[in-house]
């Protein structure tokens, strides 16, 4: 099975200071599901945690995953930063 890539997203893991970067919607998905911190598994986190399972059967794409993924990580407070590519013109 291919892996479902995108531009990185970087989390601040539970141990103070430590960075995790997530580079796809399999990460996306077992982060959401073993890690998350359980008080902040509320609206966001579901529409997050939705979208890595509509990307895995095709009626999502990986760039709603990321998005979904960084406003529930900016909620939880744990986002930190993510790749941005250069804007071609």
């Amino acid at each position: 099975m291919r892996k479902l890539s995108f531009p990185y997203v970087t989390i601040e893991t539970g141990r103070t200071g430590t960075l995790r970067n997530i580079t796809c919607v399999e990460e996306a998905f077992e982060w959401l599901t073993l890690y998350w911190p359980k008080q902040y598994r509320g609206a966001r986190w579901s529409m997050a945690h939705q979208a890595c399972i509509d990307a895995t059967n095709r009626k999502a794409s990986v760039t709603s995953v990321q998005k979904a993924f960084i406003e529930a990580a900016k909620e939880a407070g744990i986002y930190f930063n993510q790749q941005k590519f250069p804007v071609r013109t």
